[in-house]
């Protein structure tokens, strides 16, 4: 008997099943196993049962709302990626060169395997382990670049000012995703968490609320000294984010507050589900100056964070009004652990107790999201923006490039994982990202004109610093 009939087969009995259990609820499965049998035995052209399968999971979960996802088995390798933040490869940052029709590096990261082995930004991969990259797509080209922890590839490269192509060979291993930035590296190829114009202003920036978020978040606050005595005020940058896990939220939120609740959860009816409360021990003195920055691509955990500590009054929010995604996902793993869905189970709220979420048809009069503080709203234009983000990515890429290399060895190349919304398999992972671009932008072409460009200035951040120099000298009149 074909595969396919016996897997329509199992779907047919299976339903039965389902539907004598629960025929209430569960009628149409019954009706759906025919559909899909009726398709594998009449349409026109042969039918994959798999497609055909996942289709019909795909359409049925995006019928519920924009969070709630089927992860087909394809997929699941990034959507796993992105809860432990690693994958394997070699760390490098990658983008297609219009001009040559191949893969250009747009840099090495600092300390993995790429930056060790000496590529350099700017270098043209010819050939990935004897492939040709010629019209490749980024995607073809990462899934070369990437294998098992511990293989090598080999990268055939043409690099300007060399009239010989150079050959590495790169050993892969796995590839921290940072979810905690600061404001630049230094020598060493490290993040300096406090700015460069500013040295007593710490400053972190969080990309995305992911397994290791709270853990890198104590370690960059260990940098500030016992008590953090090293700055004078901090800024925590949540501009762009679009959330991630919720546990995350919850412990960042943790390391600032020594009590009260952080958030609650609400499922059908509002009934609540969970309430987490803040421990007694702080990562930071209470009496540190806290700022959080915050934007319209704000979201999810994001807004767990800014909302806690603006309600508890921990610290003073500026920028402009969040995305409102107040709904809290579960991850169900399918099929043995090869598929997944991401199920909306709950709402969350805010310590004032009023939920975030911003609902179909709502108006811009209606509460939801986070607004700053009175006094506070900084409004960036979507131009402005985009000159940001670029000016951003290019320091970022400037000061790597400026780290002291090791001798020269093979080089690495590969494309960081795109950004994908944090989840915990069947745990609690609070949204997936907004449909919206994040800070992080995807490997495109940059223009090289613009990278030694005067940056442009950020008036949100400046508002921040501004806010923490006022607060500092009124505490100083005292």
């Amino acid at each position: 008997m074909p595969l396919r009939n016996i897997v329509v087969i199992f779907l047919a009995m299976l339903g039965a099943i389902v539907c004598y259990r629960t025929a209430s609820r569960n009628r149409h499965v019954g009706t759906l196993a025919q559909a899909m049998n009726l398709v594998v035995e009449h349409y026109v052209d042969e039918v994959d049962d798999r497609q055909l399968f996942e289709g019909a999971m795909v359409g049925m979960i995006d019928k519920l709302d924009s969070n709630s996802k089927y992860t087909p088995p394809d997929d699941l390798p990034q959507f796993q990626e992105a809860i432990d933040q690693e994958f394997p490869g070699i760390g490098i940052i990658v983008e297609l060169d219009a001009a040559a029709k191949r893969l250009r590096i747009k840099s090495p990261i600092p300390k993995l395997p790429a930056f060790r082995a000496g590529l350099k930004r700017g270098d043209i991969i010819l050939r990935i382990d004897g492939h040709d990259t010629l019209n490749k797509s980024l995607q073809e080209c990462t899934k070369l670049i990437r294998g098992e922890e511990g293989s090598k590839v080999k990268l055939h490269v043409r690099r300007q000012g060399e009239t010989e192509l150079l050959e590495f060979e790169v050993e892969r291993e796995k590839i921290p995703i940072e979810s905690v930035k600061g404001d630049r590296h230094n020598a060493a190829g490290e993040w300096v968490f406090t700015l460069q114009d500013q040295p007593r202003i710490g400053y972190l920036r969080i990309v995305t609320f992911g397994e290791r978020t709270v853990d890198e978040l104590h370690a960059a606050l260990e940098t500030f000294g016992p008590g953090a005595k090293e700055i004078d005020g901090l800024i925590l940058d949540l501009r762009g984010n679009p959330g991630g896990l919720l546990t995350a939220g919850v412990g960042v939120c943790d390391a600032f507050l020594d009590k009260g609740v952080i958030v609650s959860t609400r499922g059908r009816g509002k009934v609540e589900l969970e309430s987490h409360k803040a421990k007694p021990d702080l990562a930071v003195p209470k009496t540190l100056p806290l700022v959080v920055l915050v934007d319209t691509y704000s979201a999810s955990a994001s807004e767990i964070v800014a909302a806690c500590l603006q309600d508890h009054h921990r610290a003073t929010i500026i920028g402009q009004r969040t995305y409102g995604k107040g709904t809290v996902q579960k991850v169900y793993m399918l099929e043995g652990n090869k598929s997944a869905l991401r199920l909306t189970f709950a709402t969350y709220w805010r310590p004032n107790n009023k939920d975030i979420h911003k609902r179909k048809g709502a108006k811009e009069t209606d509460d939801w999201g986070v607004r700053p503080d009175e006094g506070q709203e900084v409004v960036v234009t979507k131009e402005l923006r985009e000159q940001l983000l670029e000016a951003r990515l290019n320091r970022d890429l400037d000061v790597i490039e400026g780290v002291a290399q090791a001798a020269p060895a093979p080089p690495a190349t590969e494309v960081l994982p795109p950004k994908e919304p944090i989840q915990q398999p069947n745990g609690e992972e609070n949204s997936s990202s907004p449909p919206i671009p994040t800070p992080e932008p995807d490997p495109d072409e940059i223009n090289p004109a613009a990278v030694h460009k005067p940056p442009p200035v950020d008036p949100q951040l400046k508002r921040a610093i501004e806010f923490l120099a006022e607060n500092l000298n009124a505490k100083a009149g005292e």
